[in-house]
């Protein structure tokens, strides 16, 4: 079992658990996942890890109530216990010195994700433009951690609620319209948003780094409920990712195998149970 430590509300319906995994917090690098389960009949909730403290043996991450599984996993308190916590899974960032200057962009509850690479990227020595985005400023997360590890942070809002009016893409070609050199660029956040950017860079061919999350199950790649087009190639995003480059990624394929289960979940969130009820 494994204890939540520590629960915040960030935004409505958004949540942070530092969670008790001294095993996993060891091994954890930038850029891998987990799989839990709140329960023996819960189903696997994939989550890219937000955070890890090796010396506390935590592992933070960050998730959005929107499905059944999540609204179970927000009703835990501290002191309660996550049954299944398994990680760390997937291939962890290409993160080393000498990278140049990196563009993290987050969207929207992208930015849990994208916080240990930006550290990652900071403590290597590279310059770090970090650009966050949402819908408006009241659901806006993390802002102080990423001050803490960008040389630079631009924050842009659909309704021009705090920072620049607009989207990331937005902000991406101010950077490059004032001739900043951009060596890298991650993306991670909505497959629209990923999308959005893919196609923002590639006209200047900037390399545009992905995380994709489409459908896990077992996160070890047995299921293929995780397939991906990636060039010519079939990737399973749990064992070859999550990251790809997303110039090769086929966005189509992956927003429509997303939509697969669409039904289903809102039929498992808005169940109830009539049994005993009669008619």
């Amino acid at each position: 079992m494994f204890k939540v430590l520590k629960k915040d509300e960030l935004s409505p319906g958004v949540f942070r658990f530092d969670v008790e995994a001294p095993r996993l917090a060891k091994k954890t690098r930038p850029g891998q996942f987990i799989i839990l389960r709140v329960n023996e009949e819960g189903e696997r909730i994939p989550l890219t890890v937000a955070d890890f403290d090796r010396e506390k043996g935590i592992i933070t991450i960050i998730f959005q109530a929107v499905g059944a599984s999540t609204q179970l996993l927000s009703e835990l308190n501290e002191g309660d216990s996550i049954l299944d916590f398994v990680g760390p899974l997937g291939k962890p960032s290409e993160v080393e010195p000498g990278l140049g200057t990196v563009v993290m962009i987050g969207g929207g509850i992208g930015v849990a994700p994208v916080y240990p690479i930006a550290r990652g990227m900071h403590e290597a020595g590279n310059k770090v433009i970090s650009i966050m985005g949402a819908r408006s400023k009241d659901i806006l997360i993390m802002e102080p951690e990423m001050k803490a590890v960008s040389d630079e942070v631009i924050i842009t809002t659909d309704d021009g609620s705090y920072g620049i009016k607009g989207f990331v893409t937005t902000a991406l070609q101010q950077l490059v319209d004032r001739g900043e050199k951009i060596d890298v660029v991650y993306a991670i956040g909505p497959v629209v948003m990923m999308k959005s950017v893919v196609e923002a860079t590639r006209p200047y061919k900037l390399k545009t780094i992905v995380s994709l999350n489409p459908i896990m199950v077992d996160g070890t790649g047995m299921c293929g409920g995780c397939r991906v087009q990636v060039g010519d190639e079939t990737k399973f995003a749990c064992v070859d990712g999550p990251e790809f480059d997303g110039h090769l990624v086929d966005f189509a394929g992956l927003r429509e195998r997303q939509g697969m289960y669409r039904e289903m979940e809102a039929e498992e969130k808005d169940h109830v149970c009539r049994i005993g009820l009669g008619r």
